[in-house]
């Protein structure tokens, strides 16, 4: 019989050769590719590093096994098809698959622990996380230095006004873009809703009501002082520059009250100020935009109150107003909100006289708004068919792949849409092409015998499970399959119109537009910095920050993550675009929210760390 040390040797060779296999098949190399021999020994001594960390400090192997399926069927599900392509035997696929599955589940599994070993090495990790008292040191002024004075004071400043520093940091960062898109970015999403605000059009909830009445708001202030129309979109987009920002400096204020420390602080800055897509997206007339920056405003507020314990009035209506933007700036934000809601009232119920009235106030205030007050002003609600993408585009999928239907079936679905051209339109990553050919058919029909379709896309899923979970896999990829390219923040200037608004660039020349287009471009170009520009990635980040709150049972943190969990179900329940960057743009916005969140310590603990550092320097 061997040994311990040998069977732990020869199950490291023997997982190291799995997960070079699935290595091999994800990057599309020959078996015989020399660099597959160099997967293999990198592999190798990493697990066997790992190994060593997981013996200093136990972790609990369960939610990294958990976490690592989980991530292994995401990336899968995917790119399974490539692994595979050349066979025909079914035992063969099997195999194949079964092999890479566990290959990828070890990397995984081995990866997670490593980074679990760090995250959950609390004192150590507090201790580089948080500030110390040598750390920021006060500088007076020399009147014989004035260049010391004026560093000295500069730090001084910033020390004391850190939010307000990332906020005109942000704002700095972002001035070239709104110079040269001036006055914004609009699309025609952009123009509907400029058309609504001159009264071109009838009011309607499409685009949410609320936001084209603040769009509108701060339009006809920029025309009423200039009656320039192109000004007048600038107020607009000026305001919404200054709303991302605020988010940002919020967030940071949060961090710098839990004394985080200063370089800390400016990587997070660097991520907003200088990361292209928040850029673009800052002048770009969507409601997307507002959208995350109130979730990152949300996100902050429950981080204070519930582990920072700051129940104060600021706190409590930075939650109100916050919960009100989500509730009506995106219609998935009012589901996931309603879907959050019991577990926000279960959680703080020790805090009921504190947080219950802004939380049921901006519930209360939503539901006013979006029923009686929308009614009264007689405006117009999205169709049926727009919240159906998904189940639409699975019976869909069943028709174009040739399934066996009953007559009955068939005339049911004729009565909504011809079925002459179905095969041609449909496109299995966006839904819109089917969507309009449910509105060139007969909509009422489907609205009025809900239940019959509803029992229709139940018994098909039953009888061709694998065409649903196919098409739903195709419909969603974008959001949790990390390696899907999609460009982002390519728009630019402002759509044809006759609106009398258009591009009016206050900077240019061939230096502003090709700079412009190599930072855009460079998210597809350099690795490890590309993966920001990845809604799947920031996905398995949020994913991540979870297991780490598990791992480290700081359960009570969960409650952060809550609202980007909800809208991002909502997304996956009825997204009719398989990669769209600005329906998550929430989630990437809040990507140092999860992460800093995760290893965070409770305020006590803090407070705790920097007390013993004061001491100990003191008699240091």
């Amino acid at each position: 019989m061997t040994n311990k040390p040998d069977r732990i040797l020869l199950s490291h060779l023997f997982q190291s050769f799995v997960t070079t296999w699935a290595l091999m098949k994800a990057s599309r190399m020959e078996p015989g590719n020399i660099l597959t021999f160099v997967f293999f020994l990198l592999v190798f001594f990493f697990y066997r590093h790992v190994n060593r960390r997981m013996n200093l400090l136990q972790v609990s192997n369960r939610v990294a096994l958990a976490t690592a399926v989980l991530f292994t069927l995401l990336y899968m599900l995917v790119d399974y098809p490539h692994y595979i392509e050349l066979l025909t035997s079914r035992l063969y696929r099997f195999v194949i698959l079964a092999v890479i599955f566990a290959g990828f589940v070890c990397l995984f599994y081995y990866l997670l622990h490593f980074l679990y070993s760090y995250a959950c090495n609390k004192e150590r990790l507090y201790r580089v996380l948080l500030t110390r008292y040598q750390d920021i040191p006060y500088f007076h002024d020399d009147p014989h230095q004035k260049l010391s004075a004026c560093f000295a004071a500069t730090v001084n400043f910033i020390r004391n006004h850190t939010a307000l520093c990332a906020f005109l940091a942000c704002l700095l960062g972002w001035l070239p873009y709104y110079l040269y898109q001036y006055p914004g970015i609009m699309t025609p999403d952009s123009i509907n809703q400029l058309e609504q605000v001159l009264g071109l059009i009838p009011f309607s909830n499409h685009h949410p009501w609320v936001h084209t009445l603040v769009f509108g708001f701060f339009y006809h202030i920029g025309y009423a002082l200039t009656k320039d129309m192109v000004v007048a979109v600038s107020v607009y987009t000026f305001f919404q520059m200054c709303l991302l920002a605020g988010s940002v400096a919020y967030f940071i204020s949060t961090l710098r009250a839990h004394k985080i420390r200063p370089f800390v602080l400016l990587m997070i800055t660097a991520f907003y100020a200088l990361i292209p897509y928040n850029a673009v997206f800052s002048v770009t007339v969507w409601k997307d935009i507002p959208f995350a920056a109130a979730v990152l405003f949300f996100g902050c507020s429950l981080l204070r109150l519930s582990v920072q314990n700051q129940v104060r009035f600021k706190n409590l209506f930075v939650l109100f107003l916050s919960g009100v933007m989500i509730c009506l700036f995106r219609s998935n934000g009012w589901y996931g909100f309603l879907l959050a809601l019991p577990f926000f009232l279960f959680y703080f119920r020790r805090k009921a006289k504190y947080i219950y009235p802004p939380l049921l106030t901006a519930f209360l205030l939503a539901v006013t708004v979006k029923y009686p007050v929308m009614q009264a002003c007689q405006v117009e609600q999205p169709d049926f068919i727009e919240s159906f993408s998904i189940p639409m585009q699975q019976i869909t999928a069943v028709i174009c792949n040739d399934r066996y239907l009953t007559e009955e079936e068939l005339s049911l679905i004729e009565q909504v849409v011809d079925l002459t051209y179905i095969r041609d339109l449909y496109n299995p990553t966006f839904a819109d092409n089917i969507k309009e050919l449910v509105r060139a058919g007969n909509q009422d029909y489907l609205v009025a015998h809900k239940g019959e379709f509803l029992k229709l896309w139940i018994d098909l899923g039953l009888r061709y499970p694998g065409d649903y979970l196919t098409a739903y896999v195709q419909q969603t990829y974008g959001y949790w399959y990390p390696d899907s390219f999609y460009l982002v923040a390519e728009a630019e200037g402002v759509s044809a119109t006759d609106l009398g608004v258009s591009h009016t660039p206050l900077i240019g020349g061939p230096l502003v537009i090709k700079g412009k287009e190599i930072a855009i471009k460079l998210g597809s170009m350099v690795p490890i910095y590309g993966v920001l520009w990845s809604m799947g990635v920031a996905c398995w980040i949020m994913l991540f920050g979870i297991s780490v709150v598990i791992i480290r049972r700081d359960y009570h943190k969960l409650i952060c993550y809550l609202p980007s969990v909800a809208l991002l179900l909502t997304v996956l329940a009825a997204t009719p675009v398989a990669t769209e960057f600005r329906y998550v743009y929430f989630m990437v916005l809040s990507l140092p929210f999860y992460l800093i969140t995760a290893i965070l310590p409770d305020a006590a603990d803090a407070s705790s760390l920097n007390e013993e550092q004061g001491e100990q320097e003191h008699n240091d």
